[in-house]
């Protein structure tokens, strides 16, 4: 497994590799690290993990499209959601999450899920646990996309860790 974080891009070999984005609850830090969780459950597979948690985040960064560092950290995350091979998203029952919502509507959208891509697996898979504010919304979306649905994380990493070794 080879985890990558903004700034950096896929590069060379990684090429070659299965790459996972995970899109999900970060919160400027405040959400628990469920992404450290999934990188460390992925660890024995050849696959890159498409981290957004920036280890140099600084939440002073005003947040528009003029600032350099916050354009780069939201075009990292648009390009590396659209090349990415499968597509995992975390609601944090503790979080609101706006982007996250935001990110599984572009991404429902636009793949509509009705062949699902990744040779008939699933490309994008979600867990959204009991306790989430808006648990009922990414329901009808998943449900209306075909994007699986997990109410347990382990759940989700048992169905994408199956997905990449039978790819």
């Amino acid at each position: 497994m080879i985890e990558i974080k903004p700034p950096r891009r896929i590069q060379g070999h990684e090429n070659s590799l299965p790459a996972i984005f995970l899109g999900g609850s970060i919160e400027m830090g405040a959400a628990e690290n469920w992404q450290e969780k999934l990188s460390d459950a992925m660890k024995d597979l050849d696959v890159v993990i498409c981290n957004p948690r920036r280890d140099n985040w600084d939440s002073s960064w005003e947040q528009r499209a003029s600032n350099p560092m916050f354009s780069q950290q939201v075009n990292w995350e648009l390009d590396h959601l659209e090349n990415a091979d499968i597509i995992v998203f975390y609601f944090d029952p503790e979080t609101k999450s706006p982007i996250t919502l935001m990110e599984l509507g572009l991404m429902a959208g636009l793949y509509e899920h009705k062949d699902y891509g990744c040779g008939g697996r699933p490309r994008i898979l979600v867990c959204c646990p009991d306790g989430f504010w808006r648990k009922g919304n990414v329901e009808i979306v998943c449900s209306r996309a075909n994007i699986p649905l997990f109410n347990t994380f382990g759940g989700l990493v048992d169905v994408l860790k199956a997905t990449i070794r039978t790819q």
